[in-house]
């Protein structure tokens, strides 16, 4: 049986700062923003993934503080490209990391408005074989699977 990690929970002082940041900055999909008289939830992904983050109100959320998640990660096959395309987007980044010459040892890193920090790892590899497939990844828009 396959158990996968779909969804992770971010912890935000501020819905709509968030969504713009992870949208509009670091350029994670918005896979649906839904309201309800008891709770407003928000689903991004990034592009590539597998596993979304949930920013909103729910209760497991409130008992978080804004902030407090740390070293989430993500990998991309060419950390240089990635890190630049953050920086043309207006997102603070750290320098590059090369903790070690082989392929998964380089780094860098950012934070959300509310310090929730991220790793970027260079994985060379996912250039040829990505994890997902592209076009073959299920999604949610509009709270329909896609």
């Amino acid at each position: 049986m396959d158990w996968t990690l779909e969804v992770v929970l971010l912890p935000v002082s501020d819905i709509d700062r968030a969504v713009g940041f992870y949208r509009d900055q670091v350029g994670f999909d918005l896979d649906h923003d839904t309201t309800t008289p008891e709770m407003r939830v928000v689903q991004l992904t990034p592009p590539g993934s597998g596993c979304s983050i949930v920013i909103g109100d729910l209760p497991a959320q409130q008992e978080m503080a804004p902030g407090s998640m740390r070293g989430l990660q993500l990998v991309v096959a060419d950390a240089e490209a990635a890190r630049q395309e953050l920086i043309d987007r207006g997102v603070e980044v750290s320098g590059i990391t090369v903790f070690d010459e082989r392929d998964g040892g380089t780094f860098f890193g950012f934070s959300d408005p509310d310090g929730n920090t991220w790793a970027v790892q260079q994985i060379k590899a996912r250039a040829e074989r990505p994890l997902i497939p592209k076009g073959s990844r299920i999604g949610y828009r509009g709270g329909h699977a896609v």
